[in-house]
């Protein structure tokens, strides 16, 4: 008996021995650090749709997981079999395989950047977005074009038009068209409530509509911060007395609305018939010409104290701003006459390369 006594003791001690070196090399492949790939980074996509067997077998593939097997009994007995989310991942350093799980059911997927800058147009905004590779340029411009988003923002919005924020956004590959633009437009109320509307106080008259559209103007005529306020109030002090703004940027819009623009404006162009012609129709144009910026937008929101109708532009980003008709046409005279008489006699004498 004493023998047989031995004997089980003996086999009590090796299978205890074989669990706690089970236990142990289970522990070793679920929680510690594992990476078999040499690359700094290893970058997987998951389509929608995968199996998490599937899924935890590609990471095994890859190098990231010790033991696809193991990390799906974990996550069925362990995790109550939570989904595994799609997209696109980056593992870089070495991982314990119940992170590597943990990131697949948060869904910490790579975000890419798109910087939309201030004044893009509808237009440029929907190409910047495709060019940067989160969908095709139809698709955005088909939502962009329907105004339903800010219909109780600016019930005379005809498109999105102004309302998508410039900025420097972050989008995960395969976000749907429709969720980037409604962060565009979240991001514009948000930015409008918190920055802008305070500035408007309780002028009931300063309608969001009318905001944004001569911010949009301010926007493609201000190349400096400390002008657009003065610029906003030379466009206020017109409409107050009903003088056409004669707005050139309002001119190119229409242009590009005609599929006439070839980056040069003419004297024909300044009779094209659009209601966004501001020489020939008084007052703000039907909307938006573009997205403003915060600063183009607080500017419009509280435009300079200033007597100025007129300003022209020196040609170095900044402008000269006048009174009175016949100040700006001495003001044009030298700064756009004169001055250009003076670069193209300067650029004749220039030598050529032959010379």
């Amino acid at each position: 008996m004493k023998r047989w006594h031995r004997v089980g003791l003996a086999l009590a001690f090796v299978l205890l021995a074989a669990l706690a070196l089970s236990a142990w090399w289970i522990h070793r492949r679920l929680f510690e650090p594992f990476r078999r790939d040499p690359a700094p980074v290893t970058t997987i996509t998951i389509p929608p749709g995968q199996s998490a067997a599937r899924i935890l077998r590609r990471l095994q593939q890859a190098g990231v997981l010790a033991d696809a097997r193991l990390a799906r009994l974990y996550l069925v007995y362990e995790l109550h079999d939570p989904p595994l989310k799609a997209g696109e991942y980056e593992f870089q350093a070495p991982l314990a395989a119940t992170e590597v799980i943990q990131h697949l059911i948060r869904g910490d997927v790579v975000t890419h950047p798109v910087t939309l800058v201030e004044g893009l147009t509808l237009d440029d905004t929907a190409a910047a977005l495709s060019n940067a590779g989160f969908g095709e340029t139809s698709e955005f411009l088909r939502l962009m074009r329907s105004p339903a988003r800010i219909d109780d923002l600016d019930p005379d919005a005809t498109s999105l038009e102004g309302y998508l924020f410039p900025d420097t956004y972050r989008f995960a590959r395969g976000t749907a068209p429709a969720e980037i633009v409604d962060t565009l437009v979240k991001t514009f109320r948000q930015r409008f409530e918190d920055e802008i509307q305070p500035l408007l106080g309780e002028n009931v008259s300063a309608s969001v509509h009318d905001v944004v559209t001569l911010a949009s103007i301010v926007e493609k005529e201000a190349a400096l911060d400390s002008e657009r306020a003065v610029i906003a109030g030379v466009y206020r002090n017109r409409l107050d007395r009903g003088i056409a703004l004669y707005a050139d940027p309002t001119i190119i819009y229409a242009l590009q609305l005609a599929g006439r623009w070839n980056g040069n404006l003419t004297r024909q162009d300044l009779q094209i018939d659009s209601p966004y012609n501001t020489y020939l129709h008084a007052g703000l144009p039907p909307g938006p010409i573009c997205s403003p910026g915060l600063a183009s937008l607080r500017a419009a929101a509280a435009p300079a104290d200033v007597p100025y109708l007129y300003f022209v532009s020196r040609n170095d980003g900044s402008h000269v701003f006048s009174s009175s008709l016949r100040e700006h046409n001495r003001n044009v005279a030298r700064w756009q006459k004169q001055y250009w008489r003076e670069r193209w006699a300067e650029e004749r004498q220039r030598p050529t390369p032959e010379q």
